[in-house]
């Protein structure tokens, strides 16, 4: 006689399980294959792959989502150079500077998806463009002032954008005018929009190390907190929306994490928990896209001489007094002299660290063993962008390549997967940084060869 496991222990052996698995017991007999269905299994792998919030999914099945974004990512990974579609955008564009994908929050499940990307002029107007399509669909009005630095929040298809006058603006990319405005009365050095159970926010770091939240679109001034003496260059918002890290690259800053929670609602009687990491000189940080309690940061020693690299898990603990931050350094290495000092990094599933050095790039354990080596450049990667499944590294050579996470084995690595032209038939090498980003769906690249333009390279994977 065939015995069965009750359907809730069952279902907590199956919650143990990854999506693969998970389809094999299905196969195993009726039973098997109902409880494993259930909506609340894929829920939470849907949730502990992709850890953002969603929209309404409508009629589609946490399970169809799995499937279905999972099978456009392993499409991405497996693309070839004649698997893209190629679109070129110039004109009087001015010098794109910073761009930032506008479509990607809602995952619609048509199929018939559309890339739409955010990109700063010199020309002082933001665009928005079709990447599928290769076309401009709107673009703002001339601004008073250049502006500096761009945000974007998908799942709500807003962009936020800070001027040299350290005036915010929000926009919904459809109107004329901006949503919302408001002018800071100090200098902006770092930006943060994030979505949170509350709702949606902004945060902003100053040149006097002061923490703004504000609410969004409104740009209402929700707390102010000060992190530091000195100006906030890095903000970071750990995946879970738990966490904010804020960082300068100054030797006698000290960067904090503080908890989102306190900024959001802040108390009138008591300062926001937060907690210190004893590494001045930070110049990156990165939070594990999987673990959300883990943090990488990249920090300069002995005269920017040495670059080094320490990795934090933070954990929160109650007891009589109050609730207590820890963070309890796991690892930490320093580079060898001799080697290039890297300007960005990367993390993978929060146990290693990629970085460019010169033509190279190099992917590390967060303990310092060498993992892998590349040189699929000829001349200095300028520019590296990394996500929980891919790599871009971008070089003055006229090409960009991308790479995949691969996680076999006791550490992720990173697969080689194709190299793509920055312009077609325009072999000379350029004389400016070119940077990339990506989605499921599309690359988009901006290539600067002269002082007054850019070209705005868009590759579409062929559908």
């Amino acid at each position: 006689m065939e015995i069965q496991l009750p359907e809730v222990p069952l279902l907590r052996i199956f919650s143990l399980l990854d999506g693969l698995s998970l389809l094999r017991v299905c196969q195993v007999n009726k039973y098997w294959n109902k409880v494993a269905n259930s909506d609340h299994l894929w829920r939470n792998l849907c949730l502990k792959r992709w850890s953002f919030p969603y929209q309404c999914l409508g009629m589609v099945t946490w399970k169809q989502f799995f499937l279905t974004q999972t099978k456009r990512e392993r499409r991405m990974a497996c693309a070839r150079p004649e698997d893209f579609v190629y679109k070129e955008a110039t004109g009087n564009l001015g010098i794109l500077g910073p761009m930032a994908y506008l479509s990607g929050g809602g995952f619609p499940m048509s199929g018939q998806e559309k890339s739409l990307i955010c990109t700063v002029s010199s020309k002082r107007m933001l665009f928005v463009w079709d990447v599928q399509e290769g076309t401009m669909i709107w673009s703002s009005p001339v601004q008073q002032s250049s502006i500096k630095y761009l945000v974007t929040l998908p799942q709500m298809y807003l962009a936020f954008t800070v001027d040299v006058q350290n005036t915010i603006k929000v926009w919904n990319c459809q109107h004329v005018d901006a949503l919302a405005t408001l002018t800071m009365p100090r200098a902006c050095f770092s930006f943060e929009a994030i979505l949170t159970s509350d709702g949606p926010f902004l945060m902003v770091g100053n040149s006097e190390g002061d923490i703004f939240t504000l609410t969004v679109p409104e740009l209402r001034n929700v707390s102010k907190v000060n992190a530091f003496n000195y100006s906030v260059d890095l903000l970071r918002c750990s995946p879970d929306k738990k966490w904010i890290f804020a960082g300068g690259i100054h030797q006698h800053i000290v960067p904090r994490v503080l908890v989102t929670e306190c900024l959001l609602r802040p108390s009138a009687d008591r300062a926001p928990l937060s907690v210190s990491l004893p590494f001045p000189f930070c110049c990156g940080a990165c939070w594990a896209p999987r673990r959300a309690n883990r943090i990488t940061l990249m920090f300069r020693r002995a005269s920017f001489k040495k670059t080094g690299f320490a990795t934090f898990d933070l954990t929160t603990e109650w007891t009589q007094d109050g609730t207590i931050i820890q963070a309890n350094q796991i690892a930490s290495f320093l580079l060898p002299i001799n080697m290039e000092s890297p300007i960005c990094m990367g993390v993978g599933d929060g146990n290693v660290i990629v970085f460019e050095s010169g033509p190279h790039l190099f992917l590390f354990t967060i303990n310092g063993f060498l993992l892998q080596q590349f040189q699929d450049h000829q001349l200095t990667i300028c520019n590296l962008w990394v996500d929980y499944l891919r790599v871009l590294t971008t070089s003055m050579d006229n090409y960009l390549h991308l790479y995949t996470w691969e996680e076999e084995g006791r550490y992720p690595h990173l697969k080689s997967c194709c190299h793509l032209e920055h312009r077609r038939d325009d072999h000379a090498p350029s004389c400016y940084y070119s940077k990339a980003i990506c989605d499921n769906t599309s690359i988009v690249c901006v290539v600067s060869r002269n002082r007054e333009s850019s070209v705005l390279v868009m590759y579409s994977l062929n559908m």
